[in-house]
């Protein structure tokens, strides 16, 4: 099978670069590395072999079977359509077709049984919709949400290379050569990721928000976000409280979550174990804890989760939905 990544470069490229590379599930008969023309000519090591970069013009002309896409909306929205038209099947990590209405929005472990042989274009969720959906997803088919409320501190690594340069730089007291934020992040947070939009929101805050109700299929939860740059690197992290239409039992919901694909429990307070950013760096599951109830609320609880952005936030679960669509022989 050819297949191709467009927006090998960057870091969810790279990232997906090194899960494919430790995948034997899906036979890959030839890999097509593509990103901008900064990059055209360069090579990268894939599986022991080196491989040219080449331009998005000459992947399109290679025609691969399968094309993911860890690129700009911009890129996406260009260059999505020509390679469907070219016979591939697209996963795309941007936000560029998420909303879509005819684009199913997969988390595996959450909605695959909503994807078609004839879907060609498919999107991969914003990296904190993915990891709060892992563990409400299941609690909501138990209890049925009525309201989320989110606040997330989110990794540089969400903002890119730029993101990461931006804060080494300043970390060692140079100027930085690119600029991701717009303040300082270094002992910092910035409670800003993407632009503002007319209601006070910012674009990420109301990724949580649609794109949740779209993948949960509740056009009406409540649901609100903040979403803050934070100076780490390994992973986002996630308060959320979360109101329930049935009440619980809180060792009943532990049970949910460990049994759960995908979900580490680490809640055990007398032990100090919670999940942190720095440990979860690199893993492809998604982690839980500080799971308690809200005194203050009926039916609601509160749970903190932790996931790599670059792994299951992006590429694992890019490459997960093309797993799946090979078992179906999809692909």
């Amino acid at each position: 099978m050819k297949v191709a990544i467009i927006g090998v470069s960057g870091l969810v490229g790279k990232t997906l670069l090194r899960i494919i590379e430790q995948s034997s599930s899906i036979p890959i008969d030839e890999l097509i590395a593509v990103a901008s023309s900064h990059s055209f000519g360069d090579m990268i090591t894939f599986r022991n072999q080196q491989h040219k970069i080449f331009l998005v013009t000459e992947a399109l002309a290679a025609k691969p079977t399968l094309a993911i896409f860890a690129a700009k909306d911009s890129t996406s929205l260009c260059w999505a359509p020509d390679f469907i038209a070219a016979g591939a099947t697209v996963i795309d990590n941007s936000s560029a077709w998420r909303m879509e209405a005819n684009c199913p929005l997969i988390i595996p472990e959450v909605n695959q049984h909503l994807l078609r042989k004839t879907d060609r274009l498919i999107a991969n969720p914003n990296c904190s919709t993915i990891q709060m959906l892992m563990a409400l997803a299941p609690l909501h088919a138990a209890y049925q949400l009525k309201r989320v409320v989110i606040s997330t501190y989110q990794s540089v690594t969400g903002a890119g290379n730029a993101g990461v340069e931006q804060l080494m730089a300043e970390r060692a007291k140079l100027p930085p050569e690119a600029i991701a934020f717009p303040h300082s992040i270094d002992l910092n947070v910035i409670p800003q990721i993407d632009d503002f939009l007319a209601n006070g929101y910012t674009k990420e805050e109301m990724k949580l928000v649609n794109e949740t109700r779209k993948i949960l299929a509740a056009k009406d939860l409540a649901i609100t976000a903040t979403a803050v740059r934070v100076p780490v690197m390994g992973g986002h992290a996630l308060s959320v409280n979360a109101t329930f239409a049935n009440d619980f039992e809180l060792d009943a919901v532990i049970d949910i979550l460990q049994k759960s694909p995908g979900i580490v429990v680490q809640n055990d307070s007398s032990q100090k174990l919670y999940p942190m950013p720095r440990l979860v760096r690199e893993r492809n599951e998604v982690f839980v804890g500080r799971i308690r109830r809200d005194d203050s609320c009926p039916a609601t609880l509160n749970l903190w989760i932790v996931a790599d952005n670059l792994y299951k936030g992006a590429a694992t679960n890019a490459w997960q939905i093309a797993e799946y669509l090979y078992q179906q022989r999809w692909l």
